[in-house]
């Protein structure tokens, strides 16, 4: 097998950043495709955090005016990750969330600081660095979906690119106005380039322009081909459908293992699963549920959004705790939710606990002890919170969508008379339909066989970034064989 460099670029990593599960994903995918002999080099904006975090950093290039400031690329390790950042204190040293400022709103920038990254992107794939000619571009979401654009219109070779998609509804639209500061010719914006209804669509520019695109799950990819979920851009994928694929995401099954998790109670596998128990203790204190070893408590690790179903949930708990069942929720999101979370809490006490914000240890700590995770998104590109519980026992509870609909089986008649049932799904999204969910979910629940059987159905699947670094590997492979 012939080796190969990539370049992936993201604007998050896990463990230097992160907001959500793209971070999870550019963290452990290059660590997951050395096995197939690809190199990974990961390009992140030099936030605070990031500079923080990094080991070794080292200044290969300077830029004199990077978008209105002066910047450095800095080559740098954090764990086993080969890094480059982007160090534009201009551009990323701001407190708090990578996109937002403290008044909670976009940074009025972010078109700028996100084309920064791009463009550094597309100039190391051009031999922006001596000694470092990557084979293949990887980018992810419209924070890098200006990428291929700079390669296309700077009229020099450049390698092959990736461009994958996790979450459509994100798509970087900014004012025609900004065009003049981009650095890209006025030919650019059309619609074969980067003109998006009137304005410039950075996601748009990456389904255009890359050489081939990829989201989060088979399931999510037809999806997105259609008017429902397409979200205005499904005639473009539709007509890029030869060039588009769904490849399901992975988990860090070395972060995310029960039997030596030290963010947990009690450390377990498949063979030793009742010392959950001791898990479910501490999670009911520490939510101050009552401390019940016979209550089904469902476990939330989410945005709170209307994406993710959470208002869907809220009008379904006078259901939920009056089938005596618990709720133990960490999240932060729409204000509204936030509060009536808040507010349902008090209403129910010593039934649903909710903290708002997010904590990654205690996200550790509801996968370890809740009976079962509860993920009602009216769309889902791939998930990984059900993709933990399967790994932890927690028996999922999800939406029949997207990446959710691919990882889960669902417990009917048929998976569970041949043993492959791993959870409930539900359908359609609605508030009756998560009800009759919670009927099923309780009834297998009452079954101390069935209810073992799909927590070790889960624990034995295959989460891991293995079969997913496999497919990806295989692509850049395919792009590399087309030059």
């Amino acid at each position: 097998m012939t080796s190969l460099t990539a370049l992936s670029i993201a604007s998050e990593l896990f463990p230097l950043i992160k907001t959500g599960g793209l971070a999870d994903v550019a963290g452990a995918l290059p660590t997951a495709l050395r096995a197939h002999d690809v190199a990974v080099t990961s390009l992140l904006p030099g936030y605070p955090a990031v500079l923080g975090g990094i080991e070794d950093p080292r200044q290969v290039h300077d830029f004199h005016d990077l978008f209105g400031g002066t910047a450095r690329l800095l080559s740098a390790r954090c764990g086993e990750l080969d890094l480059l950042v982007l160090d534009a204190p201009h551009l990323y040293v701001r407190p708090g969330n990578p996109y937002l400022g403290p008044d909670g709103k976009d940074w009025p920038d972010n078109g700028l600081r996100f084309a920064a990254l791009a463009q550094v992107g597309a100039r190391i794939g051009q031999g922006l660095l001596p000694h470092y000619a990557p084979d293949v571009l990887h980018a992810h979401d419209w924070q890098t979906g200006l990428l291929p654009a700079y390669l296309k219109y700077s009229g020099r070779p450049g390698p092959k690119t990736v461009f994958t998609i996790h979450n459509l509804a994100f798509q970087g639209r900014f004012p025609y106005e900004l065009l003049a500061k981009l650095g890209l010719p006025q030919r650019a914006f059309s619609l074969d380039g980067i003109e998006y209804y009137g304005g410039i669509g950075y996601l748009k520019a990456g389904l255009q322009l890359a050489d081939r695109i990829t989201t989060v799950s088979p399931t999510y990819a037809a999806e997105i081909q259609g008017s429902e979920a397409g979200m205005g851009l499904d005639g473009l994928l539709r007509l890029r459908g030869g060039r588009l694929s769904g490849i399901l995401n992975g988990i860090d099954t070395d972060v995310w293992n029960p039997a030596n998790d030290a963010l947990i109670a009690a450390t377990y596998d498949v063979e030793s699963i009742a010392a959950r128990a001791r898990n479910k203790k501490a999670l009911q204190a520490r939510f101050g549920l009552k401390p019940e070893p016979g209550a089904l408590l469902y476990g939330v690790i989410s945005r709170l959004s209307w994406q993710k179903g959470l208002d869907l949930l809220l009008e379904a708990l006078p259901q939920l705790a009056g089938g005596g069942a618990q709720l133990a929720l960490l999240g932060a999101g729409d204000a509204e939710l936030e509060q009536a979370y808040g507010a349902a809490a008090r209403k129910y006490p010593g039934q649903i606990g909710a903290v708002i914000g997010y904590d990654e240890a205690l996200a550790h700590q509801i996968q370890a002890g809740a009976d079962a995770l509860l993920v009602p998104s009216r769309f889902e590109p791939c998930g990984l919170t059900q993709l933990c519980a399967l790994r932890y026992g927690a028996v999922p509870v999800v939406a029949r969508v997207g990446g959710l609909a691919d990882t889960v089986v669902d417990a009917n008649e048929m998976a569970t008379a041949t043993g492959v049932a791993t959870g409930v799904q539900f359908a359609p999204v609605t508030t009756d339909a998560l009800i009759k969910a919670f009927g099923k979910t309780r009834a297998l629940f009452a079954d101390v066989v069935a209810w073992r059987n799909l927590q070790i159905n889960g624990m034995t699947t295959d989460v891991s970034w293995k079969n997913p670094a496999q497919h990806y590997a295989k692509l850049y492979r395919d792009l590399v064989a087309e030059r």
